[in-house]
């Protein structure tokens, strides 16, 4: 069973830089046509794609996001991360790693991330 879980600080200060990780089980982040996504919800709002990293390790990011974002992957611990810079209140959300390149059938549990000093 394909399993996710992100992992980062819950508390980022404004102008930071937020980083979270995604370790993945039960698959393998570098199989052939696996597509692994950011998404978040900030609170009251909707679902938020913020992009992707390929099992080649090409990326394509949200064009409202893509300045401040980054998705890299380690395939050494089937890992893959995201960092978003020059962080402000707005992007307090629950951040959630998903498999999948448009659509997303297995989900982390998500991470609640607050932006604040």
């Amino acid at each position: 069973q394909v399993q996710l879980q992100e992992s980062g600080p819950g508390l980022v200060k404004p102008s930071q830089t937020l980083s979270l990780t995604c370790t993945v089980s039960g698959d393998s982040i570098i199989t052939n046509n696996n597509y692994w996504t950011w998404i978040r919800q900030p609170p009251g709002k909707g679902l938020e794609w913020i992009g992707w990293i390929s099992y080649s390790g090409n990326t394509n990011y949200s064009p409202s996001l893509k300045s401040r974002t980054s998705i890299s992957r380690d395939t050494s611990k089937n890992q893959f991360t995201l960092q978003l810079s020059s962080v402000t209140s707005e992007d307090t959300a629950v951040y959630y790693c998903t498999r999948g390149q448009w659509s997303s059938d297995y989900w982390g549990q998500g991470t609640e991330v607050t932006v604040s000093s």
